[in-house]
Parts: C-alpha cells; structure tokens; sequence
C-alpha cells in the first residue's frame, strides 16, 4: 500500500510540475471548435488532456503520457499486439519512433463535445530507422512519412478513459515500404 501511494504522489507531482511548466510546450491547434455549454473548467481540462496526449505523440516523452491518460485508460480499437491500458500507446510511440526517429504531430483541428475531444492529427517525419524486428524487419532509407490520423478522446476527472483512433494504416505502411501500393 505504501509503495501504491509513492506511485500515486509521484504521478501528481508529474502532472503538477507539467501544468504549470509545460502548458506553454503543449500543441496548439491550428483550429478548435468548443461546445459552449460545456463550463469552462471542464473545457480548459479536456483541452490540457489532450494537449499533453498530443505533446507525447509529438515528443515521444511519457511523462506526458502519464500525465493524460487515466490509470484505467482502454483503447477502443486496440491494433493486434498492442498491450491494453496505459502502457499501450508507450509501446506504439517507442515502435514507431525506432522506425521514424524524428516524428512530428501537428493538431489541424480539435473538437471538444460533451466529454469528447475530437483531434485531427499530421504525423511527419522521415523512416530512418527500422521497421519491425526480425528477418521480417525493414531498414528505413530516409522517405518521407506524412499520414493523418483521427483520434477521439472520452475525458473523465481531467483526463483520458477512453480513446479511438483512425490511421491511414495503409498508407503509413505502403510510405514504410511494408505493403506495395
């Protein structure tokens, strides 16, 4: 029980030290259309879930990870082999940042309604790396990689419960050179 709760204020130390000296590094939308009747506060704490969901996707970092999605977080269309949880979107990010070590996100347009956060998303970068594992993997060769991709968030307690996302999975992976166009 001690070493549960050292973990639980490490995490709010995390997340306190990211409100007040990250919210400044967080992406900014190009676009953002709010749902008025939703308060304030609740809107400005969708806002800052998703942000730091964003500024983890863009930097790979996983204190901002931590810091947005909620201990219980599931992944509605979890892809085969992805672990559920938390520790799911981790393993994504390091895969796929050993195959495009300079990813980039920018948010094109966020959308907040009801307890939604809708984000339109351009991933960038170069495959540099490699791809896969194994004699199955792929050395990258410098191609560019740019794809959208559509997330929607459902937002509790200020941050991350749930999460489902649209890829252009097969696009990403004919610009990886894994699948012929």
């Amino acid at each position: 029980m001690a070493q549960r709760n050292r973990v639980f204020l490490a995490v709010a130390l995390i997340m306190l030290t990211l409100t007040t000296s990250a919210a400044e590094t967080l992406p900014v939308p190009r676009s953002v259309v709010a749902d008025r009747t939703i308060p304030a506060p609740q809107r400005d704490a969708m806002s800052l879930a998703a942000r730091r969901y964003y500024a983890f996707w863009d930097t790979g970092d996983v204190l901002f990870a931590n810091a947005a999605l909620a201990p219980d977080f599931i992944d509605r269309n979890l892809p085969p082999g992805r672990p559920q949880g938390p520790e799911g979107p981790v393993f994504a990010s390091k895969n796929f940042r050993t195959a495009v070590p300079d990813l980039r996100v920018e948010v094109e347009e966020m959308l907040l309604v009801g307890d939604r956060v809708v984000g339109r998303l351009r991933f960038t970068g170069h495959f540099t790396g490699t791809f896969g594992s194994g004699g199955s993997a792929i050395q990258g060769d410098g191609r560019a990689i740019d794809f959208i991709a559509t997330d929607i968030y459902r937002i509790a307690n200020g941050r991350i419960a749930e999460n489902w996302h649209l890829e252009d999975n097969l696009t990403l992976l004919q610009q990886l050179g894994a699948v012929s166009q």
